[in-house]
């Protein structure tokens, strides 16, 4: 049984949580808390293996309540937010650096068509994060440390252009990208194109929310769109984006790759075969293999390849599938990661040198 402590200030969604989740026969709700001191209190009685939390209560928010809890007693926490505005929506992200593990819309209440829907979706993301058991942090790159150069990498010179880089992320992504797009430098000379896995409702705020700590511009990706250098291009809700030649972006309805609309897979086998070797793709942390097989394409057409390390993944699912199949050069913490981007931006693209 999966025992989960749900936090939410309003009556009325904290029963409709709580008989969402009740209705699973995997699933006991072992408690309720009101606001965020309650559920301080409650995470050390009671131990939770899951906490939901809502973000706007009294006394104590949801963040501040996250980032105790992460302090005191580290629990897989998902965020689940009733908020439409994009702004406020951003707010939720700041949970997510805090550690915790995933955000989802508020599930509509019962007769309203959505309702299946989302209720699953609650269930399903509760079941996963209880998998989850510890919650890692990674150290940020001290100021003034210098950036490892690509030999050290075993990486070797060579005159091809860095034209495009592709990441792709999931569980545990959003503060892991912010890391990776604070550190690079305004001057980056080639477009990023980013797919995300989150649920739907959520892109234009966590737009919002990683262009506060970038010097890059972020932009949510439309139809059409020609990509600028040094311009971040998030795949919006429900749709699979792809480049396409003369630096387009384009978006279809086309169905879901393991699972998934936006799916990294999509995008790389796209990447693969506009940009081959002139590309920089790699794999964040994240459930799954999404993406693991069309990263090792892109190794075999020329571009350098990543992955992030266990140690600073919260699921080493999606990374951990291109380090099996070969298919990342590099694994590396997400600062080195940045590190690097910056040093093949700075040098020119690089091969892999065989040893």
């Amino acid at each position: 049984m999966i025992k989960v402590l749900v936090v939410e200030d309003s009556p009325v969604v904290r029963e409709l949580l709580v008989h969402i989740l009740g209705a699973d026969p995997a699933i006991r709700v072992i408690g309720t808390a009101h606001d965020g001191e309650e559920a301080l209190d409650a995470v050390r009685r009671t131990h939770p293996d899951v906490v939901t939390m809502d973000i706007h209560m009294p006394r104590m928010n949801g963040l501040e309540a996250t980032r105790r809890i992460m302090e005191t007693d580290p629990t897989p926490i998902v965020i689940v937010s009733g908020s439409e505005d994009a702004r406020e929506v951003g707010t939720t992200f700041d949970a997510v650096e805090a550690g915790a593990l995933a955000v989802l819309r508020r599930p509509a209440g019962l007769g309203h068509p959505d309702h299946e829907a989302t209720a699953r979706e609650l269930v399903q993301t509760v079941k996963l994060m209880a998998e989850v058991k510890v919650v890692r942090r990674w150290p940020r790159r001290r100021p003034g440390e210098p950036a490892p150069r690509p030999a050290e990498m075993g990486l070797a010179q060579a005159p091809a252009k860095l034209r495009i880089v592709a990441i792709g992320a999931s569980t545990g992504g959003p503060p892991v990208l912010q890391t990776i797009l604070a550190a690079l430098p305004k001057s980056f000379p080639a477009p990023i194109v980013i797919v995300q896995h989150m649920a739907a409702g959520f892109s234009r705020g966590f737009m919002e929310w990683l262009a506060q700590s970038s010097a890059l511009p972020v932009h949510l990706a439309a139809h059409g769109d020609l990509m600028l250098p040094g311009h971040v291009y998030l795949a919006p809700d429900e749709m699979q984006m792809k480049v396409a030649r003369h630096e387009r972006i384009v978006l279809t309805m086309d169905p879901p790759e393991n699972g998934l609309r936006p799916s990294v897979s999509y995008l790389f086998r796209s990447v693969a075969e506009v940009y081959g070797s002139d590309a920089v793709a790699g794999l964040l942390t994240g459930m799954g293999r999404d993406g693991a097989e069309e990263l090792r394409l892109l190794k075999e057409k020329g571009a350098v390849t990543f992955a992030q390390d266990k140690d600073s993944s919260v699921v080493h699912g999606m990374p951990g599938e291109a380090i099996r199949l070969d298919a990342a050069m590099l694994v590396l913490p997400p600062e080195k990661i940045a590190a690097v981007l910056t040093s093949l931006a700075n040098n020119g693209h690089a091969r892999w040198r065989n040893p």
